[in-house]
């Protein structure tokens, strides 16, 4: 059965934003490499049309290596993105979920291959929800925002977990490996 990990950024004070942090040449390589070792990515609409961004540089390359191997690792990953809006994905490597949520990755995790991802704030939290994350590995920036969204909003239950495993990065950035305790 294939494990669902949740993997998201958030900064010291919680806000998760794809839009702040402080992502440098090891965390897009741990990135990169954690995309080339997954089997799917899940995406709700808004963080998909963030990452959206990397399609330009499979086109024009930044020549920042650690930017350019991310562009081809997120473009190389099969993406399912969750939408009631949208009518099509304009990405070659993602397609928009046909079935509910629950439903869609209750399926998935029956099927043989590598791990699912899930890199959506909202996605994450509906799924913690619903019981279905097996693993999360949130990497916090040495940073304070002030402002944004929480990662960990709108719960419905407490969930205990285990700390699993962590790798600190040179930026001050740490990842933190957790499995919630059944």
């Amino acid at each position: 059965m294939r494990k669902v990990i949740a993997a998201i950024n958030m900064t010291l004070d919680g806000i998760c934003d794809h839009t702040v942090g402080m992502p440098d040449e090891d965390l897009h390589q741990h990135y990169s490499e954690l995309l080339s070792n997954a089997g799917l990515l899940l995406y709700g609409r808004t963080t998909y049309q963030l990452m959206q961004f990397w399609q330009t540089l499979l086109e024009n390359p930044s020549g920042q290596k650690s930017m350019d191997d991310f562009a081809l690792a997120i473009d190389g990953i099969p993406k399912i993105v969750f939408s009631h809006t949208l009518k099509n994905t304009g990405w070659n490597s993602a397609t928009l979920a046909t079935k509910e949520l629950e439903k869609e990755v209750l399926e998935l995790k029956q099927q043989s291959g590598k791990d699912i991802l899930v890199g959506s704030r909202s996605l994450i939290i509906q799924l913690l929800n619903l019981n279905l994350i097996d693993e999360f590995q949130i990497c916090i920036y040495p940073m304070i925002e002030g402002k944004g969204l929480p990662l960990f909003d709108k719960i419905n239950d407490r969930t205990i977990f285990r700390l699993s495993d962590t790798k600190i990065f040179g930026s001050g950035a740490i990842l933190l490996y957790y499995e919630p305790k059944r």
